[in-house]
């Protein structure tokens, strides 16, 4: 009678800890919005924003106006249809440096290892963004965000794509 009433209270606790653990997995709520677009590390944040709620538009019109910009429909594309596994990646954004018209922002994209008991790694990378009639916009951002053959600028200069 005794192991009975301990070997039901190890199922009642094993029970409530799972009716916690799902309770919290539907409860929770996606607490990402759309943040002030007056610094570059705000139009860093919105544009991967509006990449992982698929709304391309919104992530297009943070591009740079500049030679070799993608049209729409390449930039939807590049996320549509080659599947860039966003799943498989985060972001933190970090530090800002401006200088003028030009700003990078400093940023740590965080990588799912593939095994079960791998850690995720880091790679810090940067963005770049430029000061166009008083709003930055992004000239570049490293991949999973960006493709690879969309304009790039060096100190303003474009950089022609390799065909």
């Amino acid at each position: 009678m005794k192991n009975d009433r301990f070997l039901t209270g190890i199922f009642i606790g094993i029970g409530v800890i799972i009716l916690l653990a799902v309770g919290i997995f539907f409860l929770r709520q996606d607490s990402s919005t759309y943040i002030s677009e007056d610094n570059p590390a705000g139009v860093v944040h919105n544009y991967v924003l509006a990449i992982y709620r698929q709304d391309y538009e919104k992530a297009y019109s943070y591009l740079a106006e500049a030679d070799l910009k993608p049209d729409l429909e390449q930039f939807r594309q590049a996320f549509v249809s080659i599947n860039l596994n966003l799943g498989d990646a985060s972001l933190k954004i970090g530090e800002s440096s401006i200088q003028l018209d030009q700003a990078t922002v400093y940023i740590t994209i965080i990588r799912q290892s593939n095994g079960p008991f791998g850690e995720p790694y880091r790679e810090p990378q940067s963005a770049s963004l430029v000061l166009q009639n008083g709003t930055w916009k992004l000239t570049s951002m490293p991949y999973p965000y960006w493709n690879w053959d969309w304009f790039q600028t060096d100190l303003g200069k474009p950089i022609p794509t390799v065909r």
